[in-house]
């Protein structure tokens, strides 16, 4: 890869199955080193753009680039410079961890010379290698995640992908999966591109792209997109929402919607307005709540509800799409 060329350069990138537009279009680059995140409720297109970047899907239009290589015209090129950790487990569990990873460099082409010492460093890098011997239908959730980490690695990739790398994960082997993943951008100088519909994890991301629909809404450092909405976020719950939304609108003038169960709107310094709303709402109030801006409240700034809200909606949207592939 050319010095200077970014990590992933796509433009104009569409994946259509059928009448339906999964990708719509989306251009952005990430630059080497970076840990770039594509946030977003399950079905917004995430894992569709992951698997065109990966050359498992064909783009019906656009260009994308990675390590400096066209994702049509060099296919070979860019999987051998890359690593891909899938959102569904892919080990195979008779097989020991070492033997995954040995079948692995085999495919790869890692010389075996080279193989085993490259083998001991992943999986001391991940804590399995006194767990190499055991077979991997005996390791934790956790340790098979720790496990197809260490194996995109194996072939010393300059851009890893990871696809919902924690989902279905306890809180706890989350975190410790996030502390690998930020100590390899500086063990392996290496470009992680990630998915994820967990606002907290988006967190640890230099940048986020926020997916929603098949297209890109938003696009800046989690610092910038929360500075970006300039207002605290208020939950109230009442006994009759529509009227509270209406006198919402009546006697502040504030915009509202129901999400999360909660009739839901944004106002500037909102500890100080609440006083305002027991006394002057006029709709009996159950019970309120304040917090300052946050990825989901971006979310919903572009998207119109939560991303908890729209997981249910995306997902329908992606069955059509499902239908129309066939």
């Amino acid at each position: 890869m050319p010095q200077g060329e970014p990590a992933v350069a796509v433009d104009g990138l569409v994946k259509r199955f059928g009448d339906v537009e999964a990708v719509r279009g989306i251009g952005f680059s990430v630059a080497p080193g970076e840990i770039f995140g594509f946030l977003g409720p399950n079905g917004a297109g995430k894992s569709t753009t992951i698997n065109m970047l990966c050359t498992l899907l064909r783009p019906t239009a656009g260009t994308a680039r990675v390590a400096g290589h066209d994702v049509v015209t060099e296919r070979d090129d860019v999987r051998r410079n890359i690593g891909l950790v899938f959102q569904d487990p892919t080990l195979d569990g008779y097989l020991t961890g070492e033997q995954n990873l040995r079948f692995h460099a085999e495919l790869y082409g890692v010389p075996r010379a080279a193989a085993a010492g490259r083998m001991r460093q992943v999986l001391e890098m991940v804590g399995l290698w006194d767990r190499r011997g055991d077979l991997v239908s005996a390791y934790s959730g956790g340790m098979k995640r720790r496990l197809e980490i260490a194996r995109g690695l194996l072939h010393s990739p300059r851009v890893l992908f990871l696809d919902e790398p924690t989902v279905g994960l306890d809180p706890q082997t989350r975190s410790s999966i996030w502390e690998y993943i930020r100590r390899l951008r500086h063990t392996e100088e290496i470009t992680i591109f990630m998915t994820t519909h967990y606002m907290d994890e988006a967190e640890f991301c230099d940048r986020i792209a926020i997916m929603d629909s098949g297209g890109i809404v938003a696009l800046d450092t989690p610092e910038e997109l929360k500075a970006g909405v300039g207002k605290d976020r208020v939950q109230i719950r009442t006994a009759d929402d529509d009227a509270a939304i209406a006198a919402l609108k009546e006697h502040f003038g504030l915009d509202a919607a129901v999400a999360e169960g909660a009739v839901t709107f944004a106002v500037p310094a909102g500890e100080a307005f609440v006083p305002r709303l027991f006394g002057e709402l006029g709709v009996p109030i159950r019970s309120v709540s304040v917090s300052r801006p946050s990825l989901d409240d971006v979310f919903m700034k572009y998207t119109g509800s939560t991303i908890r809200d729209a997981e249910g909606s995306s997902n329908d949207w992606m069955r059509m799409a499902m239908r129309g592939r066939r």
